[in-house]
This record gives C-alpha cells, sequence and structure tokens, in this order.
C-alpha cells in the first residue's frame, strides 16, 4: 500500500544511508522500524501516587468545623512551619 508521511530531513538521510549501506530498500528498513516499535512491550505503567492517608474514609471530616482562616491562623501561628530562616 502507498502512503505519504513526513519525515524529519535529518532522519530520513539517516534510514537511506543505512539501507544502501545494508543493500537494502527504504522500505524495507521503514517496514523493520515499524515491527520492531509495534512489537516491543509496552511503556512502563504512569507513575501512580501511594494512599498514605490515615484514618477511614467515611469518618467525618475533622477539620470541617473550622473555617480556612482558622486553619491558616493553625498552620502559621508563632511562625512555626514555613518559617523564613535568618539571613547571614
Amino acid at each position: 500500500m502507498k502512503t505519504t508521511i513526513d519525515i524529519h530531513t535529518e532522519l530520513l538521510v539517516r534510514a537511506k544511508r543505512h539501507a544502501r549501506d545494508n543493500r537494502r530498500s527504504l522500505r524495507s528498513v521503514v517496514e523493520e522500524g515499524l515491527r520492531r516499535v509495534l512489537s516491543a512491550s509496552p511503556t512502563a505503567a504512569r507513575y501512580r501516587m501511594p494512599d498514605l492517608s490515615h484514618g477511614d474514609p467515611c469518618d467525618d471530616d475533622p477539620l470541617a468545623a473550622f473555617s480556612w482562616q482558622d486553619l491558616s491562623e493553625m498552620i502559621y501561628e508563632s511562625g512555626r512551619i514555613y518559617e523564613q530562616p535568618e539571613a547571614p
């Protein structure tokens, strides 16, 4: 079957040189490359973050009673968290 594909110039030059050096047609080189890619094992699965949650997901949210302002004050109270180090 005939088809037209757009190949980066440098890649095409390399493929033609490889075909010539190995006394093969460009078509056979391209077909071999496609066969190798299509028969290769699938790529590794995407990374999934491990579930490190605590408690029962059916329990009430212990933070639901607090407003965003309350939570912000608790987090940043006394500069305990994200305290900027003093410059030397």
